[in-house]
């Protein structure tokens, strides 16, 4: 396995419930991490527990492209390099078809499409520039199977899975690897505003969701692992 001492990475959706867990794990193995998420409160206190400098934080609207522009010149003013991009943003909203408004649609397909494609735009040359590097993206289950209610937030994360597949198939030439982690029920604030009956003490701790992510920015140079499933044993959708 890879050390990920003195790597260099970028965390979105850093202040999340995965995120947060994942960030500790990350430090603690003597990575240098920037952090980026939608809330300025909980991304200062994500980074004062963890000892990561306020100029390695960026609090962002991710589906924003000038805001992604921003964050690609504050990250590369503290780092050199992009090793490892791990995107752990996106938004959750379940409801039966004709509840969905246009809102809910566009806003699933921003945050959960839009943005990693700016991502992709804003730090993929870089990786490029040294042929090498690590992207992992969350898909979800959801992005394999299909769920009463998540029309909308299947399709933004379908949609996610090809983009990154035909991006692969982009970078054959090179060391450039993708991760897709497809993650089941995950006891997380991602279910704090679903309207939606479901058993948290039977989900995967996010602490868990965390470590699987971890440990897949270890995987081995020589290799990829291009897909990782990971769901509640008693309730197994793939």
């Amino acid at each position: 396995m890879e050390t990920l001492n003195g790597k260099h990475m970028l965390v979105t959706g850093a202040a999340g419930g995965i995120g947060s867990a994942l960030v500790k794990l990350l430090t603690g193995s003597g990575a240098r991490v920037f952090l980026a998420a939608r809330n300025a409160d909980n991304l200062e206190r994500l980074a004062a527990t963890n000892r990561i400098p306020a100029n390695q934080t960026v609090a962002l609207d991710l589906s924003d492209p000038a805001a992604v522009l921003e964050l690609k010149s504050k990250y590369f003013e503290v780092f050199p390099v992009i090793d490892i991009l791990v995107n752990a943003a996106g938004t959750g909203i379940i409801k039966p078809v004709e509840s969905l408004t246009e809102s809910d649609f566009l806003q699933s397909i921003h945050n959960n499409l839009f943005a990693p494609f700016l991502l992709l735009k804003a730090f993929l040359p870089a990786m490029k520039e040294t042929k090498k590097g690590l992207i992992i993206n969350i898909p979800g289950v959801l992005g394999k199977v299909p769920m009463a209610g998540a029309a909308a937030y299947s399709a933004s994360k379908y949609g996610l899975v090809g983009m990154m597949q035909s991006v692969r198939e982009e970078l054959k030439r090179t060391e450039i690897r993708i991760t897709n982690i497809y993650l089941g029920g995950v006891d997380s604030p991602f279910w704090d505003g679903i309207d939606l009956k479901v058993q948290r003490d039977r989900m995967v701790r996010a602490e868990e969701a965390a470590k699987a992510i971890w440990f897949l920015c270890q995987q081995p140079a020589s290799g990829v692992v291009s897909e990782m499933v990971l769901q509640p044993f008693n309730h197994q959708a793939i």
